[in-house]
Parts: C-alpha cells; sequence; structure tokens
C-alpha cells in the first residue's frame, strides 16, 4: 500500500516507530477500513504567511488603527501568564490576540462526547514552594490546600495522578514504572541505584549564595560556572564520564530528555537533563507528585483565561508586524476568520511568541536580525487523540495514566478518562498520543511532520497501539491528529547558560517586553508561567504602576 513519499505501511512504520513496532503491528493486522479522523492544525497555514518566501502576498495594513493601552501578541501560556498578572493589578484596557482558533498554544485542550483531552501538555508537577506565580494560581483553583510536614505544599487529593500511574510495555507484555526492571542484570540495578542516589544528592546542592543548583523556574537556580558548566556537554556525554553504561539506564535517560525536551541525551543539554532529575525534589524531599486533568494542562489555561473579559481577547488573529512608534507600538494584525486587516496602537506591548516568530514580526529585527535567535532551536511534535468504545486488552501489569512502548520511537499514550472515580471503569476512553520528531535536523523533521497526511499519521497510531493491544482495531473510533511544527525548546549542549537568552530577555524601549517558555529553554508550564508574569511586572513598572511582585 503506498503511503508518505511511496513507502508501504510496513516501511512507513519502520521509518517512524522503528522495525520491532513494525515487525509487531504488521504481524498481527488484518484487512480494516480506515479509522475516520482529521488533521486538526489548522493555524499552519495562516502561520506560515510569516515566512519569506512563503509565495503568498504580502498581507494589507489595516486604515483604521484602535488605540489600547497594552496589547499582548500570543495566548499561550506566558501571554495568558501576563494577562492575568495585569488584570491582577487592575489593568482594564488590555487586548491579548492569539493567532490559533482556541487560548493555550501547547497547553490547549479539546473536547468530544467521551471526554476532554490534551493536546499538548498534560500535567503539572506539584511545586516545592508555596511561593512563586505557579502556587499563586494553584491557590486561586483550590488545588493547594495546606502544608505537608516537609513543608513543600498540600494538594488536593483529587487532582493527583490515580494510581497505577505508569507502566512500560516491552516484548509482549505490560511492566509497572517507566524503568524495564524485568531481565534486569546485577549490574543494571546496581547503575539505577547509583544514578538515583546521584540524583538525590545534586538536587540537594546549594551554591555559596545558598541558591538550590537545579530549581524550578530555573532563573531561581545557581548560575554559578561550577555548575552551568555542564550546559556545555551533552547528558550522554556526562552519562559516560560518570560510568553510566547500563543500555536499560540510557534508554531511561533518553526517555526522559525526549519526553520533556523533545530530544534524547546526545542532543540535549548535561544540564538540562540533571535538571529533570534534580529540580522537583530537595534531597530526601519529593514534591507532591504530579497534578493532572482529563483535558490536561487545558484546565490551567482555563483558570488562567478566566481573567480576561471576553472583549479581552480575541482568536484568529495573526499579528504580523511590530513597529515602534510615538513612544509605543504599532501592531499590524490579520484576522485570519474574517480574511480583514486590523491595526492597533499600544503604549506596552508583550510579545508571548517564541524567538523564531519574533525574528520575523519585530520590525527592527527584520533588518538588523540579533544573533542570539539563532541559537534557539525547536522541535516538531505530533500528538493524536484516539478514541475508543472502551478500554484496550492488555498482558500484564493494568491499564494506567500514562503507558509507554519501550521499543518504540514514539512517547506512548496518557488516557484522558483515567481520574474517573470509578477505576474499574470499562466504557468509552480517549488516549493521548505523543510523537517527538527527535532528529538532530529540525527543519528536515518539521518537513516530516507536515508531509505526513492523516493516512500516515492514522497507520502510524494504529500500528503503535496494535503492537501492545489485541483486538485494538475493533475498539477505536476516531483520530485525530495535531501537528506541531515548533512544539518546544530543546535545550541543545551550550544553550541554556550560553547567553543567548539572557539577551531574549531584553526590552526593546521600555515598551516592548518578551514572555515564552523559550526564554526560560526549557518548555515547561513553570517556565512559560514565570515569563509571562515577570514581563507583565515590566509593564507595571513602565506604567508607573507600583505592586509587589509575585515571583516570589
Amino acid at each position: 500500500m503506498g503511503l508518505t513519499g511511496g513507502l508501504t505501511r510496513r516501511e512507513l512504520v519502520a521509518a517512524f516507530l522503528g522495525a520491532a513496532v513494525a515487525n509487531a503491528s504488521c504481524r498481527k493486522e488484518r484487512p480494516r477500513a480506515q479509522v475516520p479522523g482529521a488533521l486538526v492544525d489548522r493555524a499552519v497555514e495562516t502561520g506560515h504567511r510569516l515566512r519569506p518566501g512563503s509565495g503568498t502576498a504580502p498581507l494589507p495594513r489595516a486604515k483604521e488603527i484602535q488605540n489600547v493601552e497594552v496589547l499582548i501578541a500570543g495566548g499561550g501560556v506566558a501571554g495568558l501568564s501576563a494577562a492575568w498578572r495585569l488584570r491582577g493589578a487592575g489593568v482594564k484596557d488590555l487586548l491579548l490576540l492569539e493567532l490559533d482558533e482556541a487560548l493555550g498554544g501547547t497547553a490547549r485542550s479539546g473536547k468530544n462526547a467521551v471526554s476532554a483531552f490534551p493536546w499538548g501538555a498534560h500535567y503539572l508537577p506539584a511545586p516545592l514552594q508555596d511561593r512563586g506565580p505557579a502556587a499563586k494560581l494553584l491557590h486561586e483553583m483550590g488545588a493547594i490546600t495546606g502544608t505537608r510536614d516537609d513543608g513543600t505544599p498540600e494538594i488536593a487529593e483529587q487532582l493527583l495522578v490515580c494510581e497505577p500511574d505508569e507502566r512500560l510495555f516491552y516484548r509482549g507484555a505490560w511492566y509497572p514504572g517507566l524503568y524495564l526492571r524485568a531481565g534486569a542484570s546485577a549490574d543494571d540495578l546496581a547503575q539505577l541505584h547509583r544514578f538515583e542516589r546521584r540524583m538525590v544528592a545534586l538536587s540537594a546542592l546549594r551554591d555559596g549564595r545558598g541558591r538550590k543548583v537545579f530549581a524550578v523556574p530555573l532563573e531561581e537556580g545557581s548560575d554559578d560556572a561550577e555548575w552551568t558548566a555542564l550546559d556545555r556537554i551533552s547528558m550522554a556525554e556526562w552519562l559516560e564520564r560518570e560510568g553510566f553504561t547500563s543500555p536499560r539506564l540510557r534508554w531511561y535517560v533518553d526517555y526522559a530528555c525526549r519526553d520533556d525536551y523533545g530530544a534524547p541525551a546526545e542532543r540535549i543539554s548535561a544540564w538540562a537533563g540533571l535538571w529533570y532529575f534534580c529540580a522537583r525534589r530537595d534531597g530526601e524531599k519529593e514534591n507532591a507528585g504530579f497534578l493532572t486533568w482529563p483535558e490536561g494542562n487545558g484546565r490551567l489555561v482555563r483558570q488562567l483565561s478566566s481573567s480576561l473579559l471576553p472583549k479581552q481577547h480575541r482568536t484568529n488573529v495573526l499579528v504580523h508586524t511590530l513597529e515602534p512608534k510615538d513612544g509605543g507600538w504599532l501592531a499590524h494584525a490579520w484576522d485570519a476568520q474574517k480574511k480583514a486587516p486590523l491595526g492597533f496602537f499600544a503604549r506596552q506591548v508583550v510579545f508571548a511568541g517564541p524567538r523564531f516568530v519574533a525574528g520575523y514580526v519585530v520590525a527592527p529585527w527584520r533588518t538588523a536580525r540579533p544573533g542570539f535567535l539563532d541559537a534557539f532551536v525547536y522541535g516538531p511534535w505530533a500528538v493524536a487523540n484516539v478514541t475508543l468504545n472502551q478500554l484496550p486488552l492488555g498482558r500484564g501489569y493494568p491499564i494506567c495514566w500514562d503507558n509507554v512502548f519501550y521499543e518504540s520511537r514514539s512517547l506512548g499514550y496518557v488516557v484522558a478518562t483515567h481520574q474517573r472515580e470509578v477505576a474499574t471503569d470499562v466504557g468509552p476512553t480517549v488516549l493521548t498520543w505523543y510523537y517527538p520528531l527527535d532528529g538532530a535536523d529540525v527543519r528536515a523533521e518539521r518537513q516530516r511532520l507536515l508531509q505526513a497526511d492523516y493516512n500516515a499519521w492514522e497507520a502510524l497510531v494504529m500500528a503503535d497501539l496494535r503492537a501492545a493491544h489485541p483486538g485494538v482495531d475493533d475498539l477505536v473510533t476516531r483520530i485525530e491528529v495535531m501537528r506541531w511544527g515548533h512544539a518546544m525548546i530543546r535545550p541543545v549542549p551550550g544553550f541554556v547558560w550560553g547567553g543567548a537568552r539572557t539577551k531574549a530577555q531584553a526590552s526593546i524601549g521600555g515598551s516592548l517586553h518578551f514572555a515564552h517558555s523559550d526564554l526560560g529553554g526549557l518548555a515547561l508550564f513553570e517556565e512559560a508561567n514565570w515569563h509571562g508574569v515577570r514581563a507583565a511586572e515590566q509593564v507595571l513598572a513602565a506604567l508607573g504602576r507600583s505592586v509587589s511582585s509575585w515571583l516570589g
């Protein structure tokens, strides 16, 4: 059967998911009708109009200009966090513009007759300390209910991931946890124990100023050269240097890097790799666990956006030019739904999109492109929401919230209905399947992502599920696929502490400020939230409003 690039189904599956999945899936496949579904990333075409040489006519500019005190360009977590902070300070004359049809960016969510589900980020680790903007947001939601004996915030029990929480599929059976203990040698287990004790020790370290070496957000951690030097080597090099050679441990660390950063350990900074294991604990003190909802971090998006009045935000609007004028900024935009130009003049602007987009939008940067923009590298992802008429069967450990395939290049899936009160529920469900395109050449990976049509993604999702779940072909009723071309910043070696992030955070003219998770170097909710609040407080200072900081 011909699919993308003339590949057969087996060749396609092997190219994307690996030979093991292709062999297992195609052996079990029988003639079947294609599962109905669609690609749902409708904003891709509009967003690409920013690119030079896109082949489309220049967007027209509006003749009428609307005045607004504060304009926020971008409605992901960073932009919504900036709006949340500004509204908290009593700012009323603000407008947030978002390119996509819904707010939230890669934290947005969807819903069907079965369940709500995430389109990207699907959990939030409980904070270690009851301070900072993320903790404040959780208080507003009623998610933090008190303080534990060890001083960490107490989280509402119903929001923590229900057990069983994680499992791993390997050679025909499911096993508990995300480290493959079944069949592990004595040396494998000894290396795992040594690695875990090393992470506990590193997580407890403080620098000479008393700062935690690895902290959330990272701006609160240490910037001492002793530790930032780890950013210059890869996580794979660090493992080699420290004598961690176990293939099972290497797989586990690779999975962690691919899961949080979208690339394997060989392409991720050692500092970022260690941050993953150390930042959310403090020695023997661990955080309360993971908060999740059926819609994932879409629940946090809903809380942030609830601060905005309907007239204070618009979707389906592409901001394509920001140019300085008369002590403020003139913003030219395009209403993708009405096919009409829009114009705004704002005294203060927060640009809450990624740096590569800023390079196209900020007019002064078009003619004098800052060198730091080239340091920002973004990895593409595909996310599929798969609706089934009942939970799939599998051999071994029972279905969990997070379900990972050891021999697949996907990251497996999470179960949107896992938090139901009845753990044995066997009714309809939605599985959210994640696939990072993690090759070194991100442009080639983006091309691969976008060239694969619905037929290809349907074949890949079904092949991955079929290898682990007998009879799954009879259960799946619909598949919807979201392609994220620039899903998340990659903390490649040399990026986090190489200076580009700091330069990219600098405001222009005291009136254009920047916010996004890429400024933190890690594509995480806490980083986007923190930088959104930081940018909003720069706006408040420029407007002469004296307020207490929410940054902690």
